[in-house]
């Protein structure tokens, strides 16, 4: 029970870094300086993505199990909204409250996650990848091809969100505050659970499972339980995606797109929460101006070239890459005076 107490109380967050407090006062002010297009194409469609890239990050960075059916579940979350709440083709739109839709589109989307984590848990490696992958891709054709439920090949058009408090939330504006408020909560709650003794105990699992097993913990039910978490994480991100984009269809959890948010998880780098949001950044960007300088048609070799760039010279991601100039600085920093002092 010491132990156990030694642990939870590691669950503190740690000191507010300078750099954290600029890039929070900069999040905050972004659109009192940036334009409609950088606001709601750049700003909220990159904390949208890093979001689900987040619970991708979580499963693997902590749990070790590489998950591609992350934006499944966040698709999930995005018909049901579509589904139970209102449309504009005709087809399913049940009109319940959009609050009471959005609660039960992510509770459902987090179930749905742990569902597929009882498949995939008792899988390592390269299985759990195929596993998660097959799911994926049967979602996708499941609802190309159901047209009762999920219209098919058309899918939903015209999902909005809902008028609060006199504000149209699809505005750009009041949808980037919204999603930064969405992505900053998970973040953080990443960031503590990670410290928690349930994220410690999972990361513990990640390294060790044999020896976990052994000294009483449930492995499977703990790796359940974070695929249930990152369903949540997974499923909110999917409530705002649909909003963003104001329809949904099989084309928005085709497997280009399952596989473009693991190259977001890798590229941002899996080390840390911030990583995917990163990554998102970098896609994004890439996603809106590439397309000057190429074909749209050769987009995907972009993507995939700039992955290979950053796995080859940093297999941790962009900000694997800023921690290693980070300490080569400091390095430098601590050798200039003792150099000097030896002249």
């Amino acid at each position: 029970m010491a132990d156990l107490s030694l642990i939870a109380g590691k669950s503190r967050l740690p000191n507010i870094h300078p750099a954290a407090l600029v890039a929070a006062v900069f999040l905050l002010f972004y659109p009192a300086f940036a334009s409609n297009f950088f606001i709601f194409q750049i700003g909220a469609y990159t904390l949208v993505l890093g979001t689900i890239a987040l619970s991708l990050m979580m499963l693997a960075g902590y749990g070790g199990m590489v998950s591609l059916s992350q934006l499944t579940v966040a698709g999930l979350a995005g018909y049901l909204m579509a589904i139970l709440g209102e449309n504009s083709v005709g087809v399913m739109g049940l009109g319940w409250p959009w609050w009471l839709t959005a609660l039960t589109a992510i509770l459902a989307a987090s179930v749905f996650s742990a569902l597929i984590g009882a498949i995939s848990v008792r899988t390592e490696g390269i299985y759990t990848i195929m596993i998660t992958l097959a799911i994926a891709v049967a979602f996708f054709y499941f609802v190309r091809q159901n047209y009762v439920i999920f219209n098919g090949f058309t899918g939903y058009a015209g999902v909005e969100p809902p008028v609060l408090f006199g504000v149209y939330w699809r505005d750009p504006t009041p949808f980037y505050y919204l999603s930064l408020a969405v992505a900053a909560f998970f973040f953080f709650a990443v960031l503590y659970g990670a410290r928690s003794t349930f994220g410690l105990s999972l990361q513990a699992i990640r390294d060790n499972p044999r020896r976990m097993r052994a000294i009483g913990y449930d492995v499977t039910l703990h790796r359940i339980f974070a695929y249930w978490l990152a369903g949540l994480i997974a499923g909110t991100a999917g409530v705002l995606m649909v909003w963003f984009n104001g329809r949904i269809s099989p084309g928005s959890v085709g497997v280009d797109i399952v596989i473009d948010i693991l190259v977001i998880a890798v590229v941002g780098g899996m080390r840390h929460p911030i990583g995917p949001f990163i990554g998102a950044l970098a896609f994004v960007l890439l996603e809106n101006f590439a397309i000057d300088l190429i074909d749209r048609e050769r987009f995907n070799t972009v993507i995939g070239l700039a992955f290979l760039l950053v796995v080859l010279f940093s297999p941790d991601g962009l900000l694997g890459l800023w921690m290693r100039i980070k300490d080569a600085l400091k390095l430098k920093r601590r050798a200039s005076p003792d150099s000097g002092g030896g002249q």
